[in-house]
């Protein structure tokens, strides 16, 4: 697009006052993900890809390790990560999955890592200055052998502990470590196992609904808090937008633990990201929980998957929770107190743009125009090049106030595989217009040197307009492709009304029906872009939510079978959200 001077003129200024202190995030987290190393897993199309996520916070900064990343990324404020390259491994290890499903954990001033391996060959890794590539082996042989493991240090009684496990057929296990050699001694004990004919969403299956394989069972994370232990795991398989985390409680570090009352305690099924197993809780710098864990995409490969933070908590009755519920819309982040219990932190900023009219340079085959636009992370529009000038124009339907945008980017025809020493960043310019002819420019990133697979921008100052335009300049690889081109803010109308008639069917106790499954209809709201179902033991802890788009009614398999449960719905638009309705009680 040609500019005259006075543009660019208006670009510069525009750009000077477009991005201030950012106060959010938004689901997936932005970070510059490596792409699968491995070959067998990217015959369908090379994609980024990690998972089995750990966050702690040590000495003044995030540390965050996920698989197979070559690497690790460090914060200060949980938005802005720098990547710091490593291999954890020795050059005997001539193997992809050098650091998968990693634990790492810390004792007094040291930080710990190990990778998943089945033999005892792998090191413990120690660093007490890692923001720098700043490691050696605390432990040159780990003889413990363990796949996806977690090392807890019990700082009260400064005792250390291995959990561990990854499988369908097999619990997951738990054993003490020796203080000073940090090798396994004592007996091994099994501490926890699945119960799916009891709970629903442990069973298989997208929708927690399939029974023709055992559920896996893996992800060990541990947690202490007011003197109880609280063992958190991850089910039913992480290719699932069912995937999830509970979480057992118990009084000593190798139990018994009992099942918490409410789980899953960290559950996404519906949205644009969704999944949230295999994760790991952790505090921030102000004390205030949050767990972090693995969003799904399985597109080109089961294993294609990314990262998503949740605010948490523990209520006054112990009960550990994430709130999901508007989690992959704008969130804040922990500068903001309002995170700080974990059930206000959504800024309330809708989607502006869900199913609105699209208009694109070209279109790569099947890859449609309103993939972009359709709030599934799975589907994506690609244009048939990556040459700039490639674009989209996105309408918002009406004249609307902008406070945010997330671009996510798809990997059509990407040529890379691990984690590039270097790459070039995302190169783009966002337009904005009234009326879809006259353009001004809203953002500048023709100049990004930065890899910003999910970017997202936090308007300094709220923008007002109907149309946007994504304008391409270069992609890092690939053709320019998007999974969605988000907008978030408030539109002009009415947000909905209550929603009316809803009914949770479930068969009755003591009568033939299958318990863990729920039947929820209700009357379709004419103003509703969409509903969110909350579910819960009690009618004061409704923590766990279901996104619903479009539709007025959703089966939902995850229900624990003996208990009573709780459920509310609302819906919502682009103007905001309605009123919940009563809360509903089935036995």
């Amino acid at each position: 697009m040609l500019r005259t001077l006075a543009t660019l003129f208006l670009l510069t200024a525009l750009t000077a006052t477009c991005f201030g202190q950012q106060k959010t995030y938004c689901n997936p987290i932005n970070i510059d993900y490596g792409y699968c190393p491995i070959p067998n897993f990217v015959t369908q199309g090379k994609h980024r890809a990690t998972a089995d996520p750990v966050i702690t916070y040590f000495k003044g900064e995030y540390y965050l390790f996920s698989t197979n990343q070559w690497g690790y990324w460090h914060s200060k404020d949980m938005v802005n990560w720098k990547f710091i390259p490593r291999k954890f491994l020795r050059p005997e290890h001539n193997v992809y999955d050098e650091l998968c499903a990693p634990s790492v954990s810390f004792v007094n001033d040291t930080l710990l890592v190990v990778g998943s391996t089945h033999t005892k060959e792998f090191p413990i890794w120690m660093s007490t200055k890692p923001d720098g590539d700043n490691w050696k082996e605390l432990v040159h042989k780990f003889e413990a052998g363990a796949w996806d493991p977690q090392i807890f240090w019990d700082k009260e009684k400064d005792e250390v502990y291995l959990y561990y496990g990854s499988s369908n057929l097999y619990p997951l296990y738990g054993v003490k470590l020796n203080r000073k050699t940090f090798q396994p001694e004592g007996e091994v004990i099994p501490v926890l196992a699945l119960n799916d004919d009891e709970h629903g969403w442990e069973r298989f299956g997208e929708h927690n609904d399939n029974t023709f394989l055992q559920p896996f069972t893996e992800g060990a994370f541990m947690t202490k808090h007011n003197g109880k232990y609280y063992l958190q795991y991850g089910a039913p398989g992480t290719e699932f937008s069912g995937y999830a985390d509970g979480v057992y409680v118990g009084s000593n570090p190798l139990g018994p633990f009992e099942y918490q009352s409410f789980n899953p305690f960290s559950y996404k099924p519906g949205g644009f990201a969704r999944g949230a197993g295999h994760g790991a809780t952790y505090q921030d710098d102000k004390g205030a929980y949050w767990h972090i864990s693995t969003i799904v995409i399985s597109t080109k490969n089961n294993f294609e998957r990314r990262l998503g933070i949740w605010p948490a908590g523990f209520d006054t009755d112990g009960i550990l929770y994430s709130n999901t519920a508007y989690g992959d819309y704008p969130t804040y982040l922990p500068s903001e107190n309002k995170a700080h219990n974990g059930l206000n932190s959504f800024t309330g900023w809708m989607l502006l743009n869900y199913n609105k009219p699209v208009l694109v340079s070209s279109t790569l085959g099947g890859y449609q125009a309103n993939y972009l636009v359709d709030e599934d992370i799975k589907t994506y529009w690609s244009a048939k090049t990556a040459d700039k000038g490639e674009y989209v124009i996105t309408d918002l339907g009406e004249k609307s106030t902008i406070n945010a945008i997330q671009l996510n980017y798809a990997d059509q025809d990407a040529d890379i595989m691990g984690k590039p020493e270097t790459t070039t960043g995302h190169k783009y310019i966002i337009y904005a217009s009234d009326d879809g002819k006259k353009w001004r420019v809203l953002l500048d990133k023709s100049k990004n040197n930065t890899d910003v697979p999910h970017d997202y921008i936090e308007l300094e100052k709220p923008a007002a307009a109907r149309y946007l335009k994504l304008e391409n300049i270069q992609m890092p690889t690939g053709k320019f492709a998007l999974s969605g081109f988000r907008v978030f803010g408030k539109g002009a109308g009415n947000k909905p009304g209550e929603v009316k008639n809803f009914v949770p069917l479930r068969a009755e106790p003591r009568k033939k029906g299958e318990r863990r499954n729920v039947w929820f209809k209700w009357q379709q709201q004419p103003e509703a872009d969409g509903y969110v179902i909350y579910f819960g033991k009690s009618p004061e802890k409704l923590y766990g939510s279901i996104m619903v788009y479009g539709k007025n009614e959703y089966y939902f398999s995850g229900l624990d079978r003996t208990d009573a449960y709780y459920f509310a719905i609302e819906a919502f638009n682009a103007n905001g959200i309605g009123p919940r309705t009563e809360v509903k009680k089935s036995e």
